[in-house]
């Protein structure tokens, strides 16, 4: 007896056409068994029974979840997949109607919120003046990270983002965990930004919103009894705009950014008026606190640019909207990376303002830039500029990692680990709608009572990781070709220079300062060093990038790969234990539905194809 085995989607991707099907035989031991190979479904011209038709079913599927896991979890699709069959899904496609300048807005929208206005007293605080050194370091990172997103998004202009990159080179399971915790990240954050909203509106108007705007319940929890209604409703507002028009949001996303520089500016032209240089070498208080531009030296800088990394994140999501750019080879390298470089160059300035007015132990770590204001006579007016400006960054920061958090999960539902009404698109508006509204009402009803800070703690650590493994990835797939390549030596090398940056970071982190912790870095530089040169020499590139590629090849990704782990040590115990909560939840959910719907998917697409198989061969 045999049975028809298949490629996943039944297409060439080389060429697009249908293939013949292969005979392959069932064998003795099980290999190639029905289940495995769907060939019920090729034999009889019919799709297979849902895993959750019923509760015998899904029963039915529980008990061989073990075995759909080994399949699917690493399973790949290519980039036509991604581009066809997966994005059908949705139905109707995104309108492709935005450029360069659409993105560079975006990208610089979405990063030049309130982050800055809240980390820049955390970096001072560690870095003293330096903290201008860390801004620069947090940007490189961010732009060493953005080279290797815009090689995948030039490539493959599809609206996963991170998502997709994963899954077309390590696998769903891999996808689904860091895509989910990035989903959970810009939904924590946009929660959090919502909710500082209404303290700096109160600092626009001069009014004390939190005390007179917020209502206190006083039988919740510290942290959750706070409740904020001006949160919710500017939540619920944006997530209409975006749901209108992709094209719209972005002309309204440039007028707000266009606002909000002219404060950012003003912040920076006055620094540089009144402020004063010596402040960037002599403290308020000499007795208790170090002179100099670095008062806690190099490790204060790196741990300053930790604390900051905040306020770059909302880069990525200009790569979700990929789907929509009218030139993607040409406007996605300039959107990304642009707005990176720009954004970069502006948070130095305005640290550099910011130690320029007030010594660096005399600043108000929690509200930097107004209470350097207030210390300059007749100047106190500024803290209203300040508040204006604030309330205008949270509104485009909002509204971009929105639109990125809407397609991120409209891809999730494309690829079935999350249900496919996620993914549709509306005929009408040419938007994700309904995963649109989905995260805004879950966004909405987290900031109506989680405070700020319980927020912002959980934000950082699953962006790192997404950016660690969007890296990871970009090198494999330079260097991997499925069926064409050996994988091992790319795989050893990625491991290899993880587990040398991971223990360069150990080291720096936690080792007492001595001749000893200097030669074990060294060391640890020598080997990861070696190794990239190594792996560079030896292991040619199976693929080049047709349109864009991350130049210096490995030795980008690999400093990128480096940065994130490094950043990610700075983290702190709370973190941790959040991403780790947070991911076996996701794991559950996987094993429970999330592996069951891809795998139903998987059964229909193949019937599909083999149904049109079978045709085929009847008429020949």
């Amino acid at each position: 007896m045999t049975n028809f085995g298949h490629n996943k989607s039944g297409l060439n991707p080389q060429d697009h056409t249908l293939q013949q099907p292969m005979l392959q035989p069932t064998t003795a031991t099980g290999t190639a068994t029905m289940e495995e190979q769907g060939s019920d479904i090729a034999q009889q011209g019919k799709i297979a029974p849902s895993s959750f038709l019923s509760i015998g079913e899904y029963g039915k599927s529980l008990m061989q979840t073990y075995r759909r896991i080994r399949r699917r979890a690493g399973s790949v699709t290519t980039t036509y997949e991604e581009m066809s069959r997966v994005r059908a899904r949705s139905g109707p496609d995104m309108e492709r109607s935005l450029r360069w300048y659409d993105l560079v807005g975006l990208g610089v929208g979405g990063m030049v919120g309130a982050g800055v206005f809240i980390t820049s007293g955390r970096g001072a605080e560690t870095a003293g003046p330096a903290v201008v050194f860390s801004f620069a370091i947090a940007g490189l990172c961010a732009l060493l990270s953005a080279f290797c997103y815009t090689e995948f998004a030039v490539d493959m202009p599809v609206a996963g983002g991170a998502f997709s990159y994963l899954r077309v080179t390590f696998g769903e399971l891999a996808a689904v965990i860091t895509g989910a915790n990035l989903l959970m990240e810009y939904v924590f954050s946009n929660a959090a930004v919502s909710r500082s909203f209404t303290a700096y509106l109160g600092s626009a108007i001069g009014i004390n919103t939190i005390e007179t705007w917020r209502i206190t319940v006083t039988w919740l929890p510290e942290g959750f009894n706070q409740i904020d209604f001006l949160a919710v409703g500017v939540v619920l507002v944006i997530s209409l705009i975006i749901c209108h028009s992709t094209k719209e949001s972005s002309i309204l996303n440039m007028i707000l950014t266009g606002i909000h520089l002219v404060f950012i500016f003003f912040i920076i032209a006055v620094g540089f008026w009144k402020g004063d240089l010596k402040n960037f070498t002599h403290p308020a208080d000499p007795s208790k606190h170090a002179g100099g531009f670095f008062p806690f030296g190099v490790s204060g800088v790196f741990k300053g640019a930790s604390s900051v990394y905040l306020s770059y994140i909302g880069y990525d999501a200009v790569s979700t909207m990929a789907e929509e750019v009218k030139s993607p080879t040409h406007d996605i390298p300039i959107g990304v990376s642009g707005s990176v470089a720009l954004v970069t160059g502006l948070y130095c300035l305005m640290a550099a303002s910011m130690c320029m007015l007030v010594p660096y132990d005399a600043i108000d770590y929690n509200n930097p830039f107004s209470k350097a204001f207030d210390d300059k006579d007749g100047w106190g007016w500024a803290e209203n500029v300040i508040g204006a400006g604030a309330s205008f960054g949270i509104l485009t920061s909002m509204m971009v990692a929105m639109l990125g958090q809407a397609r991120y999960l409209c891809v999730l539902g494309r690829s079935n680990v999350v249900p496919t009404w996620l993914a549709e698109v509306n005929p009408k508006t040419s938007t994700p709608v309904n995963a649109t509204v989905f995260l805004g009402g879950l966004t909405a009803a987290i900031a109506i009572f989680t405070d700020l800070e319980v927020l912002l703690d959980l934000v950082n650590i699953g962006t790192l990781f997404v950016f660690y493994m969007v890296a990871n990835a970009v090198v494999f797939r330079r260097y991997v070709a499925k069926e064409v390549t050996n994988p091992t030596p790319t795989i050893t090398f990625l491991l290899s220079f993880s587990l040398i940056s991971l223990a360069f970071t150990v080291i720096w982190h936690l080792a007492e300062t001595s001749i000893a912790k200097v030669a074990m870095l060294c060391l640890c530089a020598v080997l990861g060093i070696t190794a990239v040169q190594s792996f560079k020499i030896f292991v040619p590139q199976a693929r080049k990038p047709e349109f864009w590629g991350v130049p210096f090849m490995p030795w980008v990704p690999a400093f990128s790969i480096f940065l994130n782990l490094f950043l990610m040590g700075d983290l702190n115990k709370s973190a941790y234990i959040r991403f780790l909560g947070f991911t076996a939840v996701i794991l559950v959910f996987y094993a429970l539905y999330g592996v069951h719907a891809s795998f139903d998917a998987e059964k229909k697409n193949n019937g599909n194809v083999n149904s049109v198989s079978l045709v085929i061969d009847t008429f020949r």
